[in-house]
């Protein structure tokens, strides 16, 4: 259970849609890759998993990891949709930057109270 103290389970989402992100920009960048597979990291179970007791981020973030599947077969084998990655990608942004705010604003708090401000 990472963060758990100061940042609660905000800490860990911030590790998760950061890990997520990473995989949406590989999709898109391999978007025209022959037999490219595209993954996603389900956010939910990979931050379920990791705030289970004795949970790891690492090891909920690889077990939560799934091959998307496409909607329309690619002759080619690329499993890459460009509009749904662009979507997620673009989802997951809005979110990592909300979490991002809040931990801004829990450690601005936390500075204050400590010089007493």
């Amino acid at each position: 259970m990472a963060n758990e103290g100061l940042f609660g389970v905000h800490g860990t989402a911030l590790q998760v849609r950061s890990q997520r992100m990473g995989k949406l920009a590989s999709n898109i960048a391999n978007a025209s890759t022959p037999g490219y597979q595209a993954k996603d990291i389900d956010f939910q179970a990979a931050l379920r998993g990791a705030e289970a007791p004795g949970g790891r981020t690492d090891m909920s973030i690889t077990a939560a990891t799934r091959y998307r599947v496409p909607t329309q077969a690619s002759i080619d084998g690329n499993t890459v949709e460009l509009s749904t990655e662009q979507t997620a990608f673009a989802e997951n942004a809005v979110a990592y930057q909300t979490t991002l705010a809040f931990l801004n604003g829990r450690i601005n708090t936390i500075t204050r109270a400590l010089k007493g401000e």
